[in-house]
């Protein structure tokens, strides 16, 4: 059977906005050099492998230069794809077994709710260079999870005028540096930026993961459980989260741009 392959914008309300991800919906698992070749074909941010039936499926994300650990906007993509193939219902819920454990998407009045593990920060010293390497001549708070450093500072104008230098971040030891800062746009409490040079990314779009991170951090300066985010990249993207003990769910929209095939003659 041909093997469908769909490219969805997800974190997104119309086309060509939030983050853009490949689904590619494989009948059986292939190797690892396959998966990461095509992701490097492709080159967007993440392409993700679904594989497996209606009662679950195995889920994997690659960037074009390496397996990812945890993408939660590929696994918003990939929930979607499986709803616009009616490979799942839109009542049923999309199970997936991941490198970062089972995670869980609900549809939801045209919003979809991605069950992901918090990935709390502890405060920690920025190793030498990274300030430097931001433009950022201060930090109110950094910190460090197992996939990247964060970094709070002073207001969402500085945030927006950062302009890293690339080559510089990519030499520091980390998957990403997420920048973030309280609003000021009415009705959003927090805004980021993510850049990933090191993974072959280097600004995101819309970031899932690093809202695994972001939310817990803005749930104790706020003391709100429930908030909303915006990531201020060229694209954009509007981020629902809500911290659940050790888990974080993450609300966006998504929109399928285009609908294909493998040649199956690779």
């Amino acid at each position: 059977m041909p093997t469908p392959l769909l490219h969805v914008d997800a974190f997104a309300d119309a086309p060509f906005t939030g983050n853009p991800a490949a689904v590619c919906l494989l009948e059986r698992a292939q190797a690892a050099d396959w998966m990461q070749a095509l992701a490097a074909e492709l080159n967007l941010p993440a392409t993700v492998f679904v594989v497996g039936a209606r009662d679950g499926y195995d889920l994997r994300w690659f960037s074009p230069l390496a397996e990812l650990a945890l993408c939660g906007h590929g696994t918003l993509a990939a929930a979607h794809a499986l709803w616009q193939t009616a490979r799942l219902a839109g009542m049923d819920s999309a199970r997936f077994a991941t490198r970062s454990g089972p995670l869980c998407a609900t549809s939801r009045e045209g919003w979809i709710a991605i069950d992901l593990p918090a990935e709390v920060a502890t405060a920690s010293a920025p190793p030498g260079g990274l300030l430097d390497a931001l433009g950022a001549a201060k930090a109110q708070w950094v910190g460090r999870n197992r996939l990247d450093y964060v970094i709070e500072i002073d207001d969402e104008p500085a945030l927006r005028a950062l302009a890293p230098d690339l080559r510089a971040l990519a030499t520091i030891e980390t998957r990403g540096v997420i920048v973030t800062a309280r609003a000021s746009e009415p009705g959003i409490d927090f805004v980021s930026r993510f850049f990933a040079p090191r993974v072959g990314i280097p600004e995101d779009s819309v970031t899932g993961s690093a809202h695994c991170c972001l939310a817990p951090l803005w749930a104790s300066r706020l003391g709100r459980s429930r908030l909303t985010a915006r990531q201020l990249s060229a694209r954009g993207g509007l981020v629902r989260t809500s911290v659940e003990g050790a888990r974080v769910v993450l609300s966006g929209q998504a929109v399928t741009v285009l609908r294909g095939e493998l040649d199956e003659r690779r």
